[in-house]
């Protein structure tokens, strides 16, 4: 299902946070035409997060950018300007995640943009925002997963804070990207207007965070404290957190802690009837119910727990769960091929309309796969100087 189908994309961004928007809207079937830089290109493509290398290129750059065409182009180059230009006249959208200034500099902020397509769709993300003291700060999840208190929300008390294993305000502050674009595709749908569409990682991460940080608003500003025994969530009272059992690991989350305590055989429990304490006294209900799981392996503690409706879960590591019949059920890998031959396994994208799935099959282009075809398919090789729109 091509939803997109005509709407074309050209992005300038690198690495995760704009890369992850114009995925969503390759996934939805919009052409998406990626600049690079000469000889070098996404600092993605050599920056990995592990030592899986794909064709010689990082398996992250790989995940990100399938469906993708390549164009490299030298943006401080006169020529390789006016050909971005012209190219610019004909796009629905433009994205880039660019610090702040950094397009006005090259002569393709949004008003110049604007100005050479008057309804163009024009989307970016920064770190920290346009404005502010932050705003030349550089955007990394783990600064912003730092300094926006994510960090402090994860692991135990006394322990040093923990981030996130993913980049997550990368792949959110992209899709809030994603959305805005959408937003206003859909205004230009019925009135025929564009518009500029801002994210920054540092208000996707705040608003990541809105459950916890209106508790902390609202309550005199105290800081939520991690539990100092299997923490969870520092707003969540016990049983809420990750214990060891005699085999493996269970997850439990809210539940009635005397209604807990007799299903699990543990008289200790039920001795917390008071619901205040399941909170006030969490750490200490916490540790009881910790030594008692040890006792018992995990699949026994869910066949008294599952049946009796309590929020329980194994704790699964990626071979299991590729294993298990419920994601087997999904069909959420997929195969796609580069120009090379090369087939990855990757996950498709996770929308279904009318029962149907979101797939492709073209893996992440090569750097400049696709320069020479869009210079002749846009007329860009025989452009002029003097036939360019210039800023």
């Amino acid at each position: 299902m091509l939803f997109l189908e005509d709407i074309l994309v050209v992005d300038f961004s690198q690495f995760l946070s704009g890369p992850s928007t114009s995925l969503t809207l390759a996934d939805m079937g919009a052409r998406v035409i990626k600049v690079e830089k000469p000889g070098t290109g996404d600092i993605c493509r050599e920056l990995y997060v592990s030592d899986v290398m794909i064709d010689g290129e990082s398996s992250i750059f790989q995940a990100i950018n399938r469906g993708k065409q390549s164009y490299v182009a030298d943006l401080k180059s006169e020529a390789d300007l006016f050909k971005i230009k012209k190219l610019l006249q004909q796009a629905d959208v433009v994205i880039h995640n660019f610090r702040p200034g950094v397009m006005e500099r090259l002569g393709l902020g949004y008003e110049t943009v604007k100005a050479i397509n008057p309804s163009v769709v024009y989307g970016s993300i920064s770190g920290f925002g346009e404005e502010g003291p932050w705003k030349k700060l550089p955007g990394q999840d783990l600064l912003l997963q730092s300094i926006t208190g994510i960090s402090l929300l994860n692991g135990t008390a006394y322990e040093n804070p923990m981030p996130m294993g993913v980049s997550i305000v990368d792949i959110l502050s992209g899709t809030h990207l994603a959305q805005g674009i959408l937003s206003l595709l859909y205004q230009r749908a019925v009135s025929g207007q564009g518009g500029a569409v801002t994210v920054s990682m540092l208000e996707s991460a705040l608003d990541f965070q809105f459950e916890v940080l209106t508790c902390y608003y609202n309550d005199g500003n105290e800081l939520p404290l991690r539990s100092a025994v299997n923490g969870g969530h520092p707003y969540v009272g016990a049983p809420y957190g990750i214990y060891k059992t005699a085999d493996a690991w269970l997850a439990l989350a809210m539940t009635d802690i005397v209604n807990l305590g007799k299903l699990l055989g543990c008289a200790a429990l039920t001795e917390y009837v008071n619901k205040n304490d399941w909170f006030e006294k969490r750490d200490e209900i916490k540790a009881i119910l910790a030594a008692h799981l040890k006792t018992g392996a995990t699949k026994e503690w869910l066949e008294m727990l599952e049946p009796a409706d309590v929020w329980c879960s194994e704790v699964l590591s990626y071979g299991a769960l590729r294993k298990h019949p419920a994601y087997r059920a999904l069909d959420m890998e997929m195969t796609v091929t580069n120009s090379k031959g090369t087939r990855i396994t990757t996950t498709r994208s996770p929308f279904k309309v009318d029962g149907a799935l979101l797939t492709g099959t073209i893996a992440a282009p090569l750097l400049g796969e696709h320069t020479l075809a869009i210079d002749k398919e846009f007329g860009l090789n025989q452009l002029q100087k003097q036939d360019a729109v210039v800023s």
